[in-house]
């Protein structure tokens, strides 16, 4: 039992990780996007 709830848990910490990278990701995308308008904008 005790093998199990270590396993889930680890699981769960990898879940959360790999969830703040992509999160990270679409936030620089969106960002950069925003700065494209931004220029297109001024032209």
């Amino acid at each position: 039992m005790k093998k199990i709830v270590i396993t889930f848990l680890a699981c769960l910490g990898m879940l959360q990780l790999a969830g703040c990278n992509t999160m990270a990701g679409l936030g620089k995308d969106t960002q950069a996007a925003g700065r494209s308008l931004e220029n297109a904008a001024r032209k």
